[in-house]
């Protein structure tokens, strides 16, 4: 059976395409709030995962070794768009541990927007591994590898201990066998791992709620949330959702976008976890519903949220800027969201 329909992309009023997907949201007792789709398909968190994958770092005591700040936290926690304020972050982790920027194995990549991107052709520079959108990660890997005197050569396999400490890490986190986890290569090069939609929903409700875990894993949780919130525009950066939606409302809400189409999200005083999966993996559709759920939870006013309606609900338009249709979430899907939210927080 498929999943529903969650975004729609209308041509005047005719349905031209959709991206069918699945929600899950769970309380801080794991129980479903609410759900649309399959919530036991199993796909990899990609980049959300970021914000597990730096445990084991914040754990070991090389944050403090390396006197690494708030900021340079977020950074490894993000998916930047290879801005000079993210690079100039990256830089000062590797000059803290001592290593150089051609020892990071992310593989090289032009920044994402397009003025940074032309700065380099018009340079004739070519894009660097430091520019890669996940370097600040891999930066993070390098520093536990130097404060453990781990090989730092081969830190991306999946054999090397510092991805053996994640995997573990990720299993806990995520409330899932380590043993059912499937271990493949992101596009990064470092190991990611199949979970169901709603175990990844579950860690994001753990980011909220570590209070089941070990002092020193608690803090370490409470730390990558102060990071992501404090400095967003670490996560990602110019005209990114993520950046977006915890400059605005980070005191009560983080979130992390991953590859194809995922997107999760904590609520942070209401213990609540979510997991969005696009099925055709597009990136974009997963930020509207992202946002209409924000508009639904009656958390934030609209007015808050204005600024990041058009994620939501968007004018298509062509290139003599005309109205050609509209992009909106399929708001039928989402009927129940509201009322079973706020029953549930309240």
């Amino acid at each position: 059976m498929s999943n529903p329909i969650l975004v729609e992309r209308y041509r005047d009023k005719v349905l031209e395409s959709f991206h069918r997907g699945v929600i899950c949201l769970v309380d801080r007792d794991n129980r479903i709030v609410f759900s649309v789709g399959d919530v036991e398909q199993l796909c990899f968190p990609r980049s959300a995962l970021k914000l597990t994958q730096i445990i084991p770092l914040l754990e070991s005591g090389a944050c403090e070794k390396y006197n690494f700040t708030v900021e340079e936290i977020a950074i490894m926690c993000g998916s930047h768009n290879g801005e000079k304020e993210h690079l100039r972050v990256v830089n000062s982790i590797l000059h803290k541990i001592g290593m150089s920027k051609d020892q990071l194995k992310c593989g090289a990549q032009y920044p994402t927007l397009n003025e940074d991107r032309n700065t380099l052709i018009k340079s004739d520079i070519a894009p660097e591994q430091i520019h890669n959108n996940c370097s600040g990660k891999h930066a993070g890997f390098l520093a536990l590898c130097k404060f453990l005197e781990l090989d730092p050569e081969t830190y991306f396999r999946p054999e090397h201990p510092i991805q053996q400490m994640i995997k573990k890490v990720t299993a806990e986190l995520h409330e899932y066998p380590e043993d059912k986890m499937t271990t493949a290569m992101d596009g990064c090069s470092a190991p990611i791992f199949s979970i169901p939609v709603y175990n990844q929903a579950i860690a994001y409700k753990n980011l909220t709620d570590p209070s089941q875990f070990s002092p020193s894993r608690q803090k370490a949780i409470h730390k990558v949330v102060e990071a992501v919130t404090s400095y967003p525009y670490m996560i990602a950066g110019k005209d990114r959702y993520c950046t977006e939606l915890m400059q605005i409302c980070g005191k009560r809400v983080f979130g992390k976008t991953g590859a194809d189409g995922i997107f999760s999200i904590g609520f942070i005083e209401e213990k609540f976890g979510c997991c969005i999966k696009i099925d055709d993996g597009l990136m974009g559709p997963q930020y509207g519903v992202a946002q209409s759920l924000m508009e639904k939870t009656g958390i934030f006013s609209q007015e808050q949220l204005k600024s990041l309606h058009h994620y939501a609900e968007e004018p298509i338009r062509n290139w003599n800027k005309f109205d050609t249709g509209i992009n909106k979430v399929n708001e039928s899907i989402l009927s129940e969201f509201a009322s079973n939210f706020q029953t549930v927080h309240h």
